[in-house]
């Protein structure tokens, strides 16, 4: 299967690195299984750089192989077990992983409002799951550790501009 990363600069040999920022699934390198959600990526980083454009880096991961020798956990929704590992590891910059991979839906926009309003005590724990379950989003896949990276290899590069520069 393809996975896709989105960025300021083309990443030939994907690396675990601590940016300082809390992140959904905590420490790693993300990827995602939509061409469209890294370019999404890739254009926000580019706006926020500055740089006018971007890059898609496409990965091919070999999941029957992979899987079965990696400690997984995937999130099939955003549902209750979900946002409390989100919200752990928003409110630390990085929350204990015991996974080398961890996979399951991204936020999109809507989904980061309802996580604000209940990270601010406006929604109750039950009051977010339910308005959880009604997204429609994308997935992440978040590489912990070097075991879990071994197993992507790099294919390929596209570049993507920003149509507003």
């Amino acid at each position: 299967m393809l996975l896709y990363h989105g960025s300021t600069v083309i990443v030939g040999k994907p690396e675990i690195r601590y940016n300082g920022k809390p992140l959904d699934f905590g420490v790693g390198f993300y990827v995602t299984s939509s061409p469209e959600q890294a370019e999404r990526w890739a254009l926000t980083k580019a706006v926020r750089e500055k740089t006018g454009f971007g890059y898609v880096s496409v990965y091919e991961f070999d999941a029957a192989r992979a899987l079965p020798a990696l400690r997984t956990v995937r999130f099939e929704t955003a549902n209750a077990d979900w946002l409390r590992f989100v919200a752990k590891n928003r409110k630390t910059v990085c929350a204990d992983v015991e996974a080398d991979l961890h996979v399951g839906p991204v936020a999109d926009d809507a989904v980061y409002e309802t996580f604000r309003f209940y990270e601010a005590g406006i929604l109750s724990f039950e009051e977010t799951v339910i308005r959880l379950k009604t997204a429609r989003l994308k997935d992440q896949w978040a590489f912990h550790t070097e075991k879990a990276l071994s197993f992507l290899r790099f294919v390929r590069s596209v570049e993507v501009r920003d149509q507003n520069v």
